[in-house]
């Protein structure tokens, strides 16, 4: 009998496979980043095609396969589905769920930045709910990283979702390792995540700091050869 994980995970994305099956790439808290398969889940009846969804935040149940891990039963948690409604958070969501597959290493459990990543995410919505009240069309510009947010939230708005991006990813690299001692982004990266995202002092995100922390993830991320 095959013992059943009972986990949660963010879909990162999937990709379609045979008649009916598909293969999704999924960060979970208790397994990391893993490889899962549900098969039929593209037809008509299948209960779960609406659930196993890109970005959706799941309660996961699963059994271990010969090579992917069979996907047996999933639940929504509901959590974050406003940021997959609007475009300029959707990009972050893309932007946040393509960082974490180009640099997590496999199955190897990580509480500490799956908690960040939730505690980001939900930092992200109540952003995003609070700017639905003063909708304006704007747009952002930035380099590489931070280039070109579009959305109808205003400009103050979109400046703050950009703010949090930018948190959570030098979070991420902090975590795995890419980032070192840097005094201009200790306060960003060591202080509890819940703490900062609405209290980042202006000083440390004004846009001259901006430049150069685009720049050095750019760097960090030329740097990976990933």
């Amino acid at each position: 009998m095959h013992h059943i994980y009972h986990t949660e995970g963010i879909i990162l994305g999937s990709k379609n496979f045979g008649e009916a099956g598909k293969n999704y790439i999924i960060f979970t808290r208790d397994l990391g980043m893993i490889y899962a398969s549900a098969q039929g889940i593209r037809k008509n009846f299948s209960k779960l095609r609406f659930v196993l969804q890109d970005f959706n935040y799941l309660k996961i149940d699963l059994v271990r396969g010969k090579d992917f891990w069979r996907i047996t039963s999933v639940i929504k948690t509901n959590q974050f589905e406003n940021l997959l409604k609007y475009p300029a958070t959707l990009k972050i969501f893309v932007n946040i769920s393509n960082l974490l597959k180009r640099l997590l290493a496999g199955e190897e459990s990580n509480e500490v930045l799956f908690n960040d990543l939730l505690n980001g995410f939900s930092g992200l919505e109540k952003s995003l709910l609070n700017a639905t009240r003063h909708s304006a069309q704007h747009e952002i510009q930035g380099q590489t990283f931070g280039a070109s947010l579009r959305s109808d939230l205003g400009f103050p708005a979109c400046q703050q979702l950009q703010n949090i991006e930018i948190i959570i990813v030098l979070r991420i690299l902090n975590n795995l390792g890419y980032i070192g001692n840097d005094k201009m982004l200790e306060g960003l990266i060591k202080s509890p995540i819940e703490e900062i995202l609405f209290e980042v002092p202006q000083t440390r995100l004004n846009p001259q700091n901006k430049d150069k922390i685009f720049s050095q993830i750019n760097k960090i991320l030329k740097e990976t050869h990933l």
